[in-house]
């Protein structure tokens, strides 16, 4: 049996794989998912999405660029919500990803889901208690 870090490892780069690849029609990369799905939920300017993102991009600095990007496509506005083409876009997008995430779902239970979650909570209080 191969270590939870190996699996970890593995699935991390499978979602990252996967993940670009379901975001490639729209020439997004998972970064800009993220930042046009916080924007989405309300963060109106690059501080606030910095602020919103950062547990997930730790060490990748501001993501100004990335909603630069999202602004130039004509998806936000200069008040930094969406305009009508990016509610368009994050719409298209986001049933992409749901779809995504039903598939790597698939064959699971919500009973075993949320055992994985707890456990792997606890490992990680564990390592950080260390």
């Amino acid at each position: 049996m191969k270590p939870l870090g190996w699996w970890l490892r593995h699935l991390h780069e499978l979602l990252e794989s996967s993940m670009a690849h379901t975001l490639e029609a729209e020439s997004l990369t998972r970064r800009h998912w993220q930042v046009l799905n916080t924007i989405a939920l309300g963060a109106r300017t690059p501080e606030q999405v910095d602020s919103a993102m950062a547990p997930f991009v730790a060490g990748e600095g501001s993501m100004a660029a990335k909603v630069a990007d999202l602004r130039a496509r004509g998806w936000v506005a200069e008040d930094g919500s969406l305009t009508a083409d990016g509610r368009e876009a994050h719409a298209r997008v986001e049933d992409r990803i749901k779809a995504f995430r039903a598939k790597s779902m698939e064959g699971i239970s919500d009973d075993d889901y949320r055992t994985t979650i707890r456990t792997l909570e606890r490992c990680a209080a564990n390592v950080e208690a260390a």
